[in-house]
């Protein structure tokens, strides 16, 4: 089971990917091109261009995870747009994402407080 925990750290990947891509092809992206270890518990969450799609990549520990979601009907609403490869985003906000929805209009309170 993959559970999205407020400690986690989730990256999107801001250009769009080939979905041909499998766990081996999207595992050298992470290492090659986002500069990322794959194996270290992050995360990390493609689009499509046509921006129909999103694919999740993860490791548990035991073997790697890889989630896809075709939206039935309509696109991404967002996806951030950056200079940058790879935009960290909340659990929270990734779950609006995964919604069609916008999660910088969200007014989301923190994820993660921790406690002194």
């Amino acid at each position: 089971m993959l559970l999205l925990t407020p400690h986690m750290k989730l990256l999107l990947a801001i250009e769009p990917v080939d979905f041909r891509k499998g766990i081996p092809g999207l595992m050298g992206l992470c290492k090659n091109h986002l500069s990322e270890d794959p194996f270290s518990g992050t995360l990390f969450a493609f689009r499509n261009n046509k921006k129909t799609s999103v694919k999740v990549l993860i490791y548990d520990g035991q073997g790697f995870w890889l989630c896809t979601k075709k939206f039935s009907s309509g696109k991404l609403k967002w996806w951030p747009n950056s200079k940058n490869l790879t935009s960290q985003i909340t659990s929270n906000e990734l779950q609006i994402l995964l919604a069609q929805g916008i999660p910088v209009n969200a007014k989301l309170g923190k994820d993660w407080v921790p406690i002194n």
